[in-house]
């Protein structure tokens, strides 16, 4: 006897009276749900996940997609998810993988916290007539500016400053490699972030040739597989970050199935074509934060001091601590990706169960680090989960610097967060490496969605500096006061060190 099947997640179904019969659903749907026999298009539902090109694409809206049109006899423990699960690996004996980031039905907290406003006796200030200072500066900042007057009476610096990175706007896109997301993908977010001045990551998937016009807004990534690392890939970047761990999977390394390393990804991560690309979980040269120094400072002395080196980590319960560690250890940013991370493909176990939500983490870490005294000293981008304009402020009043934006900037590609990023499947030509797809995405348009999304946020953070009485971003960071809590415990309210509402 066997497990049989189990109920399809989505009914896919055609108006037949609406269908001009032109085959577009075939040609568009890279899961193979549509098949034509004769003179009839056929379905597999079985087959859909959810990414509704089909639906984009029909030029009859004849198409129809239902989820989950049968269910199990429901239950408050044993629910479908966990069910299918267990059914899956009865059959495989395999980890079950998953991309995007945490599905399960958890609070999110971002949601409780509310921006506070002006009135009356604190005015607010209206962006459209008053000048907004957004431009932030990524890098170590010293405690004090020290200035001699030179013997034609001008005024010089003395003290020596550290490489920052000048940012037009506090949203940065994170690393998400070539290799998970299609060279058009990357391209399409390179020419965005070249645009309005800000940055994007390469993951760790080295870099392609045809991103070296936008070397100056990337950021390179040294993870612990080091694909494509060498001192060519180095000097084109204009920071690099080391990666420790992230959000979507705190303690475990990377994982580039061999279905998505073709001929262009194995290049540029120098490996061989078809084979996993599995990163180890620890760095096999860093067990401390001694050990963390000296590759902070073996890849600053490579590039002759002249580019800052950031540290990703993933939030975990002891995110404050290490952070304080990274402050002192010579890096001039610290990354926090918070367990609503997105990934290309993950353990569906670590995705939805390990790791904090990044809003206590930026608090927490912001809090320790002023409580010691070295806040200036390092820069905190917060990462995993950040959704709108609304959160970016959020997570600034919290005390981040800047954020990095993964999801979203997907989603301004086309992406439908069907969470199948790892099958090379991708009907939208983002998260593939088939030609046939990837030709899909066009970089110019790709590029124009993108850069619309980051000014519609960008305008959106000035509208709310402005109401909160605000002008500079440098005044926002931190600023607790402006941020109240609704629907959240006391407990929770301390770590957050933030009001209740009313309060």
């Amino acid at each position: 006897m066997t497990l049989g099947s189990v109920p399809p997640k989505f009914k896919v179904s055609i108006d037949r009276d609406q269908c001009m019969d032109c085959g577009r659903c075939i040609e568009n749907c890279s899961y193979g749900v549509y098949r034509r026999e004769g003179d009839k298009i056929l379905i597999e539902s079985r087959k859909c996940t959810g990414c509704l090109r089909c639906v984009a694409m029909c030029p009859r809206d004849a198409i129809t997609l239902t989820e989950k049109p049968i269910d199990y006899r429901s239950h408050p423990l044993w629910t479908r998810e966990v069910r299918e699960d267990i059914i899956k690996q009865a059959r495989s004996g395999k980890i079950i993988l998953s991309g995007m980031g945490n599905a399960r039905d958890l609070p999110v907290i971002y949601d409780r916290l509310l921006l506070d406003a002006c009135q009356v006796t604190n005015p607010s200030i209206d962006p459209l007539r008053e000048p907004m200072e957004l431009r932030t500066y990524i890098g170590k900042k010293p405690s004090k500016l020290n200035f001699r007057k030179t013997e034609s009476g001008d005024v010089e610096l003395e003290t020596k400053l550290a490489p920052n990175l000048k940012l037009n706007t506090p949203i940065m896109i994170g690393h998400m490699s070539f290799g998970a997301i299609s060279l058009n993908s990357q391209l399409s977010m390179a020419k965005a972030v070249t645009e309005l001045g800000t940055y994007m990551g390469t993951g760790e998937g080295g870099l392609h040739k045809d991103l070296y016009p936008y070397q100056d807004h990337m950021i390179v990534q040294v993870a612990s597989g080091r694909f494509g690392v060498n001192i060519d890939y180095l000097e084109r970047g204009a920071a690099i970050e080391i990666k420790i761990g992230q959000g979507a999977k705190p303690g475990i390394g990377g994982h580039l199935p061999g279905e998505k390393v073709s001929e262009e990804v194995s290049k540029a991560r120098m490996i061989p074509i078809g084979s996993d690309a599995i990163s180890p979980a620890p760095h096999h040269d860093i067990y401390s934060i001694e050990d963390l120094v000296q590759l902070i400072r073996s890849l600053k002395e490579a590039t002759e001091w002249k580019k800052p080196v950031f540290v990703k980590i993933a939030a975990v319960h002891n995110v404050a601590p290490i952070a304080a560690g990274i402050a002192r250890s010579s890096a001039d940013a610290v990354v926090i990706d918070g367990f609503r991370g997105g990934t290309g493909a993950a353990p569906k176990v670590f995705r939805d169960n390990v790791g904090i939500p990044i809003e206590v983490a930026i608090a927490s870490v912001d809090q320790k680090l002023r409580e010691q005294g070295v806040r200036n000293e390092i820069s905190i981008i917060a990462s995993g989960g950040i959704r709108t304009s609304a959160d970016l402020a959020k997570s600034i009043a919290l005390g981040a610097d800047a954020v990095n934006i993964g999801t979203a900037a997907l989603v301004a590609l086309g992406c439908r967060v069907c969470g199948n990023c790892y099958r090379n499947l991708c009907p939208w030509g983002i998260a593939t490496q088939r030609p046939d797809l990837v030709s899909r995405l066009d970089p110019e348009i790709g590029a124009v969605q993108v850069s619309n999304l980051i000014k519609g946020w960008t305008y959106e953070l000035s509208e709310l500096m402005g109401a909160a009485g605000i002008n500079s971003i440098e005044s926002l960071r931190g600023n607790r006061d402006r941020l109240r809590g609704y629907m959240l415990d006391e407990q929770m309210l301390k770590i957050l060190d933030v009001l209740p509402a009313g309060a």
